[in-house]
Parts: C-alpha cells; sequence; structure tokens
C-alpha cells in the first residue's frame, strides 16, 4: 500500500482554476479502485492519499497526471507501506 502526501507547492493560488479537474481525478481514482481514503493534511497544507492495488510505477504515472501536480500547486510525495500487523477491518490492504 501507499500514503500519498499532496504538500501545497509554488502555484497554490491556483488551486481554485484547477479544482474541478483535480476533484474529477480522485474520483477516478476512487472509482478504479486505487484510492481508499482522501483527505485533507491539517492545518490547510495540501492533501492526503492511502492507495492500494497498484504498482510503485503506476501510481506515480497517476499521481503525475493530477491537475494540481502537473500545475505545481501539490508537490507530491509517494512512501510505500509494508503492512504487517492490522485491523480485521483492514486486512484488504495486506495484499
Amino acid at each position: 500500500m501507499f500514503i500519498v502526501f499532496l504538500k501545497f507547492g509554488p502555484n497554490k493560488a491556483n488551486a481554485g482554476t484547477h479544482m474541478d479537474a483535480h476533484k474529477a481525478w480522485i474520483k477516478q481514482g476512487v472509482d478504479d479502485g486505487v484510492f481508499c481514503l482522501v483527505g485533507s493534511l491539517q492545518p490547510n497544507m495540501g492533501g492526503a492519499i492511502l492507495a492500494h492495488a497498484t504498482s510503485g510505477d503506476a501510481l506515480a504515472k497517476r499521481i503525475a497526471s493530477d491537475p494540481f501536480v502537473a500545475e505545481g500547486i501539490v508537490v507530491p510525495e509517494i512512501h510505500e507501506v509494508l503492512p504487517h500487523q492490522v485491523d480485521d477491518r483492514l486486512a484488504f490492504l495486506q495484499n
């Protein structure tokens, strides 16, 4: 599984212009079964994504296609996590 941080970058002020496209990109990730959780980093630092059922290379390509990333609104950090112990409710993340 992967944890992705999308921290605001130099073009943060342009977020409103690309928000609809960014939201559509998020919806596609959820619909594709890759994004399990998407939320905001507090306080007002950007966003975070919990991703699974993908490879690191495929995820990096998906993240690069985010309009916010392409426009420099956010800067991505992708971290791979190999779960060793999980609550039964999250067992699917071990696959």
